[in-house]
């Protein structure tokens, strides 16, 4: 179902009171929308794509079959679509989940009944439908990119010791 058929089918309900089907949608607990500034959400792309990447690349050195997360995949993917501005058809988002595409659509589905994604019709082809993030939806990966930037930047703040080689904290 998309947005556009849920909103036609439910009538005066706003578009956040509704899931998959006009059944209630399941979300989880509002938490307190943070803003961030333009140059951070550079940098949370920046991070989405890195991670994004790094996990194609782990591919090189260890077998596919050992990993497995494509809701990361499918949410890393709509978050950098969403911060370049760019639509992803729904077909395009099960492929960036490396995962059959079964098996992506039930996760597009799970993605969808917990408010994280929503559908939207092509408004020129009746056959497509594209995938985004909903506002809950990018305020969750915005939150989980802040944390990983933050954990990022410990990291990099720690200084190796002369006799382990490993980071102490930072003073």
């Amino acid at each position: 179902m998309t947005v556009r058929s849920m909103r036609a089918m439910t009538g005066n309900a706003s578009e956040g009171d509704v899931g998959r089907r006009g059944q209630p949608r399941l979300v989880e607990p509002t938490v307190p929308r943070e803003t961030f500034d333009p140059e951070t959400l550079a940098r949370h792309a920046a991070i989405a794509r890195e991670v994004y990447a790094a996990r194609r690349r782990r591919h090189k050195a260890l077998p596919a079959d050992l990993f497995g997360e494509p809701t990361w995949d499918i949410l890393l993917d709509l978050y950098i679509a969403m911060r370049e501005d760019r639509r992803v058809p729904t077909t395009s988002a099960c492929i960036g989940a490396h995962v059959p595409p079964t098996t992506a659509l039930r996760w597009l589905r799970i993605l969808e009944t917990r408010g994280l994604i929503e559908r939207e019709d092509d408004g020129r082809d009746g056959r497509r439908t594209f995938v985004r993030l909903t506002r809950h939806g990018i305020d969750a990966m915005d939150r989980t990119l802040a944390m990983l930037d933050k954990s990022i930047n410990s990291f990099n703040e720690r200084k190796p010791t002369a006799s382990s080689g490993a980071p102490t904290p930072p003073e």
